[in-house]
């Protein structure tokens, strides 16, 4: 990297880059699907706080949500789209040339 030159971060996705919902997609990129009790308890976010990234990354087409009831209760289950596994693919390799760009 030049001096005077920035970090190669223009191109990371920023919806993604947020921390929480980093966490969720980072989880939904290694199983098919998972819950929302299961998520809530993994990244340790709160009902509210999952369900407005999740929100997030739903309406960005990055994630799938169906609710159905099991045993008369509700059951949330999320799941990656192939637009989500793309763009998390994509934010990990443009990570990776942005902390491969820093000096050792």
């Amino acid at each position: 990297m030049e001096p005077g030159t920035g970090l190669p971060v223009d191109d990371i996705d920023r919806l993604i880059h947020e921390p929480a919902r980093l966490m969720i997609m980072a989880y939904l990129y290694v199983v098919d699907s998972a819950d929302f009790i299961f998520l809530m308890r993994q990244t340790g976010l709160t009902w509210g706080n999952l369900s407005a990234h999740m929100s997030k990354l739903e309406a960005a087409g990055y994630i799938e949500v169906a609710k159905d009831f099991v045993d008369k209760k509700p059951h949330t289950m999320l799941r990656l789209t192939d637009k989500g596994r793309d763009a998390f693919r994509q934010y990990r390799k443009r990570m990776k040339g942005v902390l491969d760009s820093l000096p050792d």
